[in-house]
């Protein structure tokens, strides 16, 4: 079935990268069918890798060498290069679509290499390139929350089926821009589950620093370290997190406030003098073509949606990291169903969250083999299998 998703993005795709994309996923999800079919004992793990080759190694390189990519990757680019000019990645007067920078200042971190390389030897320009270290960024988050865990989290086999399946293949490949921001949120996620409110809330000020899609995880992160280390830790995280974003974002909003809050804000909601290309048919975005009223009935069911989201982590915070994940992907799913522009692609960010929750944790709920053999073996008295704790 995937590799028939995958196959159908060159047939009906208007976008060069994902037909590219599609094209090499299918050859890789077929393969992998086949060497999974295999009755050797190393049949999953190679289909595995070879699914992360077609679906992720092989268009990656493809597009980062011959320059294919979703515009927002030359956007995260040239906001390093207007950082690294001059001070802010904002354009003051932009006279196109894609001049306009939709994310806050911490995004142009992963411009930076660009334009330090913008000027030198060819073939290291393509280190320069914005996915690469989206993808760096991604993955190394993933291994700090799977080491923060314990080390229970994800195995190598897990971890690269999830690498190689299709929410996080695709848009490694042609943008990862949000692949960071659910990085740091998986890994806020993480620390606060481990009673760790500091190192949380500078994940969460990395997040919130990025896009102010974040800004939501601040509340889930904030209840579950109320519910698991209590209410003086839940200050301390959200009192970092806060701070934090502050700081990154303070620079920018000094020297340029109003380009920030028209393309950071205004632009995204669909109220910016340049139209967003995030036109997806959802509920918020089909209400505000209506016009004036439609916008702000979408704007006021979107409230809504938060509204009920706060009261449910007030009433229920979540007990744990599955828990708090899927709140905070019910949050998210609820803003980009009901904001007046977005795009189908935004809601593997929240389907992401709580599959890596359910992969992180499964091994933990898992009986060693060793404790079922003692506990099934032993007459003298009763074994709690796993322990105790």
């Amino acid at each position: 079935m995937v590799a028939v998703w995958a196959a159908a993005f060159p047939v009906v795709s208007s976008l060069g990268p994902h037909r590219v994309w599609g094209a090499s996923a299918c050859v890789g999800y077929l393969c992998a069918a086949v060497a999974v079919l295999s009755r050797r004992s190393l049949g999953r793990a190679v289909s595995v890798w070879i699914a992360g080759i077609g679906a992720v190694l092989v268009p990656l390189v493809v597009l980062v060498l011959t320059g294919g990519a979703q515009s927002e990757v030359g956007v995260v680019e040239r906001a390093g290069l207007l950082t690294v000019r001059q001070g802010t990645p904002y354009l003051a007067d932009p006279q196109a679509v894609v001049e306009v920078t939709p994310y806050l200042p911490g995004m142009a971190l992963f411009g930076l290499p660009g334009a330090v390389v913008a000027d030198g030897w060819e073939p290291l320009r393509y280190l320069g390139d914005a996915r690469l270290w989206c993808a760096a960024a991604f993955l190394g988050c993933l291994w700090a929350a799977g080491r923060v865990l314990g080390g229970r989290g994800t195995g190598q086999l897990v971890g690269a089926a999830l690498i190689a399946s299709p929410v996080v293949a695709l848009p490694l490949a042609v943008s990862g821009v949000d692949l960071p921001l659910t990085g740091l949120l998986c890994l806020a996620l993480a620390l606060a589950a481990r009673h760790r409110p500091v190192a949380a809330g500078l994940a969460l000020a990395l997040a919130c620093s990025l896009k102010w899609t974040a800004w939501p995880a601040l509340a889930v992160v904030a209840a579950l370290l109320a519910h698991r280390a209590g209410l003086g830790a839940a200050l301390r995280g959200t009192g970092v997190a806060v701070a934090g974003t502050v700081l990154a974002v303070l620079p920018s909003a000094l020297l340029a406030p109003g380009p920030l809050v028209e393309q950071v804000f205004a632009f995204p909601t669909g109220r910016g003098e340049w139209e967003t290309p995030a036109a997806s048919p959802l509920p918020g975005r089909l209400l505000a073509d209506l016009g004036p009223f439609g916008w702000y009935a979408a704007m006021a069911l979107l409230a809504a949606g938060g509204v009920a989201v706060a009261v449910s982590l007030w009433v229920r915070p979540p007990a744990g990291l599955v828990p708090a994940a899927d709140r905070l992907a019910v949050g998210l799913c609820t803003a980009f169903l009901l904001a007046p522009a977005g795009r189908f692609g935004y809601l593997a960010l929240p389907v992401l969250l709580s599959v890596w929750a359910r992969l992180a944790e499964a091994p933990s709920r898992v009986a060693p083999a060793r404790s079922r053999v003692v506990a099934a073996g032993s007459a003298a008295r009763p074994v709690l299998v796993g322990g105790d704790r």
